[in-house]
């Protein structure tokens, strides 16, 4: 069997022992004579699975005790209703901060709820810097702050945590979380869709606060709160229990990784390697403030716009998938998650060295 390398932003790839031990274990978990897929969510069997995956992400975090751990569905295009819908508690006002496509589709979903106040955007230089903290202009009475740390289109990411004081932090972390360590108790909510660091498609992580669950919005439906959830264990209808396991498999690879320190390091090093080839040629360019660049998602133009379809189909034979641009930016973009071994990203620099050698 050959694998190839898989740049896609999501869904995305996955650790091979991952792979393994769910091929192992597909018709027969642990000697029950059943798979995951089949279990009662409210069985012994799954209810093990349910409870180690959040002990082990609890470790991998450092989650304080005040903070509920949900795992839901509805991606986290969900999150952008259910954050207002549960924070707003009786405010009207709330702040967002414009990066990107995806922090731009949360300010939509926002202002169906409240009132938006767009703090910093950074939309008219095409999303290519985070704004400097001392051009914010944040409101003190705003129910809650939401950004989006890493923007997986445009490539831009934030390597602080933004100071809000004592409004509440809301963050979007679906292509981050657990690329690297994090202090989980300067946010009120994180919320991340599983497909590009934590698992497969179909399960969403949320972290929330205690003090921030128990008042949303009047009518809000029963699957749209928090607290029901949360007193509930995430299973107050049929969770997507084989994501769930899944996501569990991806925290115990971690854990023997080393860690999320560990991990941060070997993401700095696979990045910092493709854009040290990208900022060495005179043929591939990466648009984005160096200050400001993702460890995550690499987009990259050629010189020539003309070789696109080139490039992507000699990659293709080469074993290097899924590394068009998103159609709203066009280039090429590598995503290179936790999953994503440095052979893959070494592999992907030769190549490009070669085709820059053969077309230049």
């Amino acid at each position: 069997m050959t694998r190839v390398y898989n740049f896609s932003a999501g869904p995305a790839i996955l650790p091979e022992e991952v792979m393994e031990q769910a091929r192992d274990e597909m018709l027969d978990w642990q000697g029950t004579g059943m798979s995951v897929m089949e279990m009662s969510h409210r069985g012994k069997q799954f209810m093990s699975i349910a409870e180690q995956a959040e002990a082990d992400l609890r470790e991998l975090l450092a989650i304080p005790d005040n903070y509920k751990v949900l795992f839901l569905q509805g991606g986290a295009t969900s999150q952008f209703a259910m954050v207002p819908i549960n924070l707003l508690r009786g405010n009207n006002k709330a702040d967002y901060l414009c990066t990107g496509h995806w922090s731009k589709k949360a300010i939509a979903e926002g202002r169906r709820f409240c009132e938006i106040n767009l703090a910093a955007s950074s939309e008219e230089s095409g999303f290519q810097h985070i704004p400097p903290h001392q051009e914010w202009h944040l409101d003190p009475e705003a129910a809650y702050v939401h950004y989006t740390p890493n923007e997986t289109i445009a490539g831009v990411e934030f390597h602080w945590i933004p100071d809000t004081g004592e409004v509440p932090l809301v963050a979007d972390m679906s292509s981050t979380l657990l690329s690297r360590p994090l202090d989980v108790s300067r946010f009120g909510v994180i919320y991340a869709g599983a497909q590009k660091n934590i698992g497969c498609a179909g399960l969403t992580v949320v972290i929330v606060r205690d003090d921030l669950i128990g008042q949303p919005l009047g009518g809000a439906p029963s699957m749209f709160d928090y607290q029901i959830h949360g007193d509930n264990n995430s299973m107050y209808n049929t969770p997507p229990t084989y994501a769930w396991y899944i996501a569990g498999l991806v925290f115990g690879w971690l854990k023997r990784k080393g860690g999320l320190s560990a991990i941060a390091e070997v993401n700095r090093a696979k990045a910092d390697m493709l854009y040290h080839f990208i900022d060495s040629s005179g043929f591939y360019h990466n648009p984005v403030e160096r200050a400001s660049r993702s460890r995550m998602n690499v987009p990259f133009i050629l010189s020539e716009q003309g070789l696109d379809g080139v490039f992507l189909e000699q990659a293709e034979k080469a074993g290097l998938t899924n590394l068009k641009g998103h159609r709203s930016v066009g280039g090429m973009r590598a995503s290179i998650y936790n999953a994503m071994p440095q052979e893959g990203v070494e592999a992907l620099v030769e190549f490009m060295k070669e085709f820059e050698r053969t077309q230049a």
